[in-house]
Order: structure tokens, then sequence, then C-alpha cells
């Protein structure tokens, strides 16, 4: 897992730590890994500077906020030159969660959360105008 000749094992054993919390301070972490607070700062702005790091987020539980209905969509575009246009009417739909580019079946992949089967609908037919779809609900989350 080592390919990066700037990080040791104590950076993989901090990064590690954020990973299963990120909400870890750095004196928790220092306990942890025997370190100060001060020199896990320090570690934790070196893996941030090399981009091991990218970004902080957080766990949510959308069911609590009425958002139950969750699908996965593949998307096959009708043309090559869909594409742009596509990447550009999804990224202002808060209702896709992700997008992925993929080889195989489709063009993409889309995870969407939306609040009610209408919501979905109204999506599935923004997407008739780059092409055609394939949609799976999912029926619980496993991990």
């Amino acid at each position: 897992m080592m390919n990066h000749p700037m990080i040791d094992e104590t950076d993989l054993a901090i990064l590690q730590l954020l990973l299963e919390d990120a909400n870890l301070s750095y004196k928790e972490i220092g306990q942890m890994v025997h370190m100060t607070g001060q020199a896990v700062g320090a570690r934790v702005r070196k893996l941030e500077d090399l981009g091991i790091i990218e970004g902080y987020t957080l766990r949510w539980n959308p069911e609590r906020l009425g958002l139950v209905v969750r699908a996965f969509v593949t998307v096959f575009m009708k043309s090559g030159l869909a594409h742009q246009s596509f990447q550009d009417y999804i990224t202002d739909k808060d209702s896709v969660t992700e997008v992925h580019r993929v080889s195989g079946e489709g063009c993409y992949w889309m995870s969407v959360r939306v609040d009610t089967l209408a919501r979905l609908n109204e999506l599935l037919d923004g997407l008739l105008q780059f092409g055609n779809y394939k949609v799976s609900l999912s029926i619980g989350q496993v991990k």
C-alpha cells in the first residue's frame, strides 16, 4: 500500500485512524500513534499537501430527511456529442449523488436519492434528451 516515498507507516496509521473517524482530535490520534498532537497535525498537513488527503466529509442519514428512494441508473448515451451536455445537466441536480463514466454496460452509472418515485420519474424523463437508461432501486444497504 505504501507506494509514496514521502510517507511512512506512522503516516499510514494516522490516515487509517482518520478514515475510521475523522472527528478524532490530533491529540487523540497522537495518543494512539505515540506522538504529540502537534506532530500529528504536521503529519496531516503533509498528507494534505501531498494530495493524499483531499478533503473531509461526514456520514448522514438521508432517510431521516425524507430521501427514502435510492436508485442506481445506468445511462446509455444516444450520441457521442451528448456527453458534455449530459454532464452539465447532472451537475445541477442535487438528487444525483454520484456519477461515474464507465466502460462496459452503459456510459454512466449514477446514484440518485429522492423523496418520492414521482421525483425519480421527473429526473428520468429529463435524461431522455441524452439517451436511454436502466434503473435499479435499492431495497436495502448492506455496507
